[in-house]
């Protein structure tokens, strides 16, 4: 039998106005892991008082993005007048459909006192049948989000279905998110039942079936074979993964199964005809590359 990585991902690293943010999805090697087409690992990044995260308004058509925060806080504003702040552990899912605009800046108090931001930000495709469906937006909780041990590691499910348990974060596809955290010598078993899933350190220890990865490398797994992950001294991972929607293609914050709805968000964003984000002025332009 085959080793169960299929292939290990090296990010892109980006700077977006002072803190770093690792890109591994979509990539020259992998485009999607199930649904997910965007996996950003923002932080942690250090920001002393005073500074902090401005993502002035920008659009999104036909996926839905995912906020989930180890440290630090962010303020969500968006086109349908949600405001809402979100802390480590709870759940931001909104759903573009067929257009959304939002922000992402540090909430006042964590600006004046300053604070470290850590988290990881991602885009789900949806389904052909949903890409146009009414935008919405949801936030969950952490004391929402279900949690177990198993054998002393911590095991968080984000969104899915898994081990029994179910994710109140409504997702359109079969999906897998999982937080993982590792004792020292702490053993999971990744099982087979989704036929897309990826892996990704966030520290130093993490081994897939036998095979060290070092942090922030992403590494996607052959179907239909469950897979030990382990710790030796302790450590820390993601999971993500489900199954496969078919083609799709991305343009800056633009994603669809069909490129020529991506060419008239394009030129809605540039004429403006997206709905505005309520007390706010400012907006990222549309780029001359996506």
């Amino acid at each position: 039998m085959a080793h169960p990585i299929k292939t290990i991902l090296q990010p892109e690293v980006k700077d977006l106005g002072g803190f770093q943010v690792r890109r591994s999805l979509p990539s020259e090697a992998q485009m999607m892991v199930g649904p997910f087409i965007f996996f950003d690992h923002p932080g942690p990044a250090q920001f002393t008082p005073g500074q902090g995260v401005d993502v002035r308004p920008h659009p999104h058509i036909n996926l839905a993005t995912v906020t989930y925060l180890f440290e630090g806080a962010l303020l969500h504003r968006d086109s349908l007048g949600y405001v809402q702040e979100i802390h480590p552990g709870a759940v931001n899912w909104m759903t573009a459909g067929q257009g959304i605009v939002h922000s992402e800046r540090t909430p006042d108090a964590e600006r004046a006192a300053g604070h470290t931001l850590h988290g990881i930000q991602t885009w789900v495709a949806l389904p052909d049948e949903a890409e146009e469906i009414e935008p919405s937006f949801h936030h969950h909780p952490a004391a929402d989000i279900p949690t177990w041990e198993i054998d002393g590691v911590k095991v968080t499910l984000i969104a899915g279905e898994a081990y029994g348990h179910v994710s109140p974060v409504k997702s359109l596809s079969p999906i897998l998110y999982l937080n993982v955290q590792f004792p020292q010598g702490g053993k999971f078993v990744l099982n087979a039942e989704y036929s897309e899933r990826a892996v990704y350190p966030l520290t130093a220890g993490i081994t897939v079936a036998g095979t060290a990865l070092d942090p922030y490398r992403m590494a996607i797994l052959h179907p239909d074979q469950s897979v030990e992950i382990t710790a030796g001294t302790g450590g820390h991972c993601m999971v993500a993964g489900g199954e496969p929607l078919g083609e799709r293609q991305k343009w800056w914050n633009f994603v669809s199964s069909r490129p020529e709805r991506i060419e008239q968000a394009k030129r809605d964003w540039k004429a403006g005809k997206f709905e505005a984000v309520p007390g706010e002025t400012e907006f990222i332009p549309l780029p001359e590359v996506g």
